[in-house]
């Protein structure tokens, strides 16, 4: 995967988990064509950029705190 194809896959990520769609790992991993743990290291990837994800035990979601 290109850079270019990583930051747009990073910002549309941010996007789902801003608008609350992002109901698993697996759901979007099987839509990028790449492993859960990818996806995993994408979410820490934004965490580290400054975003505060969170995982919501209770609603079984990531979520964006402010």
């Amino acid at each position: 995967m290109d850079y270019y194809t990583y930051s747009e896959r990073l910002n549309y990520l941010l996007e789902l988990i801003e608008k609350n769609r992002l109901i698993s790992p697996k759901q979007i991993a099987e839509s990028f064509d790449c492993s859960e743990k990818t996806i995993r290291r994408m979410i820490n990837c934004l965490r580290l950029k400054g975003y505060s994800i969170k995982y919501c035990r209770k609603e079984m979601k990531y979520i964006l705190e402010n």
